[in-house]
């Protein structure tokens, strides 16, 4: 049977992608367990699929194989990569799709990058390995220039189910390329300034402020003009707005029986301030 394999797409549930990556699974190792995170990522947005990952990955058993595909890259000279961390593999292109795994788990804290926009190459810490997906003989023929994950990733990921060394599939690497990720700021006034990083099912706005992000004490939190007076407990608490930390460890806004996104005409990327009340 071997380890659970998951999936994690931009490909959404109106067409057949993500079942032919099932398919492909399958076909390699009918017994594979495999389950889906989300196929709901938005298209081509490659950091909101790093930050979903990030806030699923650790709850799945040791050594659960992770494929990512949000590619918008496919059929390019980007790579395909495996990346081994303790008790998980990834197996994604080389895009940044795992900036915020590398982040937490493999960065080497020489090679960060600087808080630019840009993609950055960078090098991982002793003891976490990562392979460059060179060989084809464990892929799908032909591969399509437009569905690597059919073709490359899913195969690639049967394999490693059956108890394949990650380094039959490529040669070793030990840089990666990572988007810079978004973290809280303390601005000059004392205040915490994150950003919407993703808008849930409930139109909830989960934002980067982590519990440990926020002030001692009471606070208010502002997103564009609205003010948010203090931390919820959960989410039927107040009649309106709240603010709370959720599930993932992270500041979430929500809206009783409705969307907060809807209501505040809010996005990805939208700044939220947290200010400690004097």
């Amino acid at each position: 049977m071997g380890p659970p394999i998951t999936l994690l797409t931009d490909f959404g549930t109106d067409d057949a992608y993500a079942a032919v990556m099932k398919g492909v699974i399958l076909s390699r190792n009918p017994r594979a367990t495999v389950i889906d995170i989300t196929h709901s990522i938005e298209p081509h947005n490659v950091r909101h699929g790093a930050f979903i990952l990030a806030t699923s990955y650790a709850y799945f058993p040791e050594n659960t194989i992770h494929v990512v595909v949000i590619d918008p890259g496919v059929g390019s000279q980007r790579r395909g990569i495996i990346l081994k961390v303790p008790g998980a593999l990834f197996v994604a292109p080389d895009n940044g799709v795992l900036s915020y795994i590398v982040d937490q788990l493999a960065l080497n804290e020489d090679s960060a990058p600087d808080g630019g926009t840009e993609s950055a190459v960078v090098r991982l810490k002793r003891g976490i390995e990562a392979v460059s997906i060179t060989d084809p003989r464990f892929w799908r023929n032909p591969v399509s220039p437009t569905f690597h994950g059919r073709d490359i990733f899913a195969p690639v990921a049967a394999g490693l189910s059956l108890g394949l060394s990650p380094y039959e599939f490529g040669e070793k690497t030990n840089v990666l390329t990572i988007q810079p990720i978004p973290k809280p700021q303390t601005d000059a006034s004392g205040d915490v300034v994150g950003h919407v990083m993703h808008v849930d099912h409930f139109g909830n706005l989960v934002t980067d402020i982590r519990g440990s992000n926020l002030p001692p004490g009471p606070v208010d939190v502002y997103i564009g003009s609205t003010r948010i007076d203090g931390i919820s407990h959960y989410y039927q608490e107040t009649e309106g707005l709240a603010a709370l930390l959720g599930s993932s460890g992270y500041l979430e806004i929500s809206l009783r029986d409705s969307s907060a996104a809807e209501y505040l005409e809010a996005l990805v990327g939208d700044e939220v301030r947290v200010a400690a009340v004097a």
